[in-house]
């Protein structure tokens, strides 16, 4: 069959007219001939709504940096950059794309640069590759942070032995359904919406452009978006007894989440990416790199508005796990949180510093963190070891071994169901793009990371819940 798509049926999923049109309406002519219309408006509208996840995709990568380019201005080069820069650690050099590899000698580049390291998830980004850290001095990237400012992994461990979920799949999938909410642009209304303190931080008040965010905050607090974001029921596995976390060898039953700012966050990013670019010339191979100066009003701002959207996607997922552990009846045994996708002030080798760290895991020395695999493969509870030619920071997933278009065109339903089926976990929502088999291996992920993390326990998911890509059959 040949798809029917036309520029209209792009622009009612959100395209606007213009260039991208064609391009988009190219991409599925050459690619996607002979596949269902509905999920391919599902895919272009994750391209749409995500684009930074499609950068390194082989196929829609050039509609991926079309659309961030659309709402971004192209700055004139005029930042000279570094001619000799200092070498970074790299974690996992084999499973890690050239395309990733030369964002980040791009940004060992800028004049601001201390010192960088990739992790073993990494794959290309835009600006700073994804599973890239990067210490600057007295400068702060929003594209080097992301989009989804403080997106983040929080595992909840109940008072539940393993045994006692088994059996009750339909209680925990109708709590599940019930307290999450998936999809972009997606919010609560009336009596569902949340209440937490973060709104009423006084960062808010701090500035016209975040006092205008506080009902979009509002609205979407507790909410997970769409991309690879999920909540998950799984068992936690102890082998043995951890003094620190107070819990005795066992398997309990557990909730993992991994969601981050929303549509606050995303606005904040694409708000101060614009103003760092008309500020911060660079030349064009390393123009979404552009900085912001920590001494200047913009860099400041910046800052604020950074750490209350960090706090925020902590909010989202402390209002998840409350209202999850409350329907369930449970009492939690230990909370574990990490987040990525931020930037913090470290000392690293004497000096303070600003540690971007874009899709990696602060791993300092004794600083716990989750770091998950794909919906049928094994997450890790780890604790840090405090490396420091790694910047502290560890990897903060399995990261991608196929892209999203490929993964589209060579997995089937049927091989997801199987998979799915093997592994004995129950979906709800998500995409062929986010199949297990499009993911790296876990396990070998982590063996090249042993030097940055001790592993203190191991999570096994068991039912999980992602956006709807829109081609499912009811």
């Amino acid at each position: 069959m040949n798809n029917n798509i036309t520029g209209n049926n792009l622009i009612e999923i959100g395209y606007t007219k213009g260039k991208i049109i064609g391009i988009a309406l190219d991409i599925l002519k050459e690619n996607f001939a002979d596949t269902d219309e509905k999920e391919l408006l599902a895919l272009f509208k994750k391209v749409k709504d995500y684009p930074e996840s499609f950068l390194g995709d082989e196929v829609l990568n050039t509609l991926a940096t079309a659309v961030i380019d659309e709402a971004n201005p192209k700055p004139d080069g005029t930042i000279e950059l570094i001619d000799s820069p200092k070498d970074y650690s790299i974690f996992g050099a084999d499973y890690i794309e050239e395309g990733a590899r030369n964002q980040m000698d791009i940004a060992m580049k800028l004049p601001v640069s201390v010192a960088g390291a990739l992790m073993p998830d990494a794959h290309q980004g835009y600006g700073l590759p994804i599973g890239g850290v990067l210490a600057t001095r007295n400068a702060i990237i929003p594209y080097g942070v992301g989009v989804d400012i403080g997106c983040r992994m929080a595992l909840s461990i109940f008072d539940i032995p393993e045994k006692h979920y088994f059996g009750k799949d339909a209680m925990y999938k109708r709590e599940l359904i019930a307290f999450t909410k998936f999809g972009a642009g997606q919010n609560f209304k009336g009596s569902e919406r949340a209440d937490h303190e973060v709104l009423e931080d006084e960062a808010f008040n701090s500035t016209p452009f975040l006092k205008n965010l506080h009902g979009k905050a509002w609205a979407q607090l507790g909410t997970s978006g769409g991309g690879n974001h999920f909540v998950e029921w799984g068992i936690i596995d102890f082998a043995e007894r951890d003094e620190i976390l107070n819990i005795d060898k066992g398997r309990y039953v557990a909730l993992l989440t991994h969601s981050g700012s929303r549509g606050f966050g995303a606005t904040v990013a694409d708000h101060y990416t614009k103003l760092a670019k008309e500020i911060c010339k660079l030349p064009k191979e390393a123009a979404n790199l552009a900085y912001l100066d920590l001494n200047k009003s913009e860099g400041q701002e910046y800052w604020i508005a950074m750490n209350l959207a960090g706090d925020y996607a902590s909010a989202c997922h402390e209002v998840i796990h409350k209202r999850l552990t409350k329907a369930i009846g449970a009492k939690v045994l230990a909370k574990v949180e990490n987040h990525h996708n931020f930037a913090w002030k470290e000392m690293f080798e004497g000096e303070e510093v600003i540690v971007h760290r874009k899709g990696a895991t602060p791993a300092g020395k004794g600083v716990m963190g989750i770091i998950p695999g794909s919906m049928t493969a094994p997450g890790f509870l780890v604790r840090g070891k405090g490396e420091t030619n790694a910047i502290n920071s560890a990897s903060h997933g399995a990261g991608r071994a196929m892209s999203r278009s490929k993964a589209f065109q060579s997995i089937t339903k049927s091989d997801m169901k199987a998979i799915l089926k093997d592994h004995n976990v129950t979906l709800i929502g998500a995409g062929l793009d986010e199949a297990p088999m499009a993911y790296k291996d876990i396990n070998k992920v982590m063996a090249a990371q042993t030097e940055l993390v001790d592993v203190v326990a191991k999570f096994e998911p068991k039912m999980v819940r992602m956006a709807d890509d829109g081609s499912r059959e009811d």
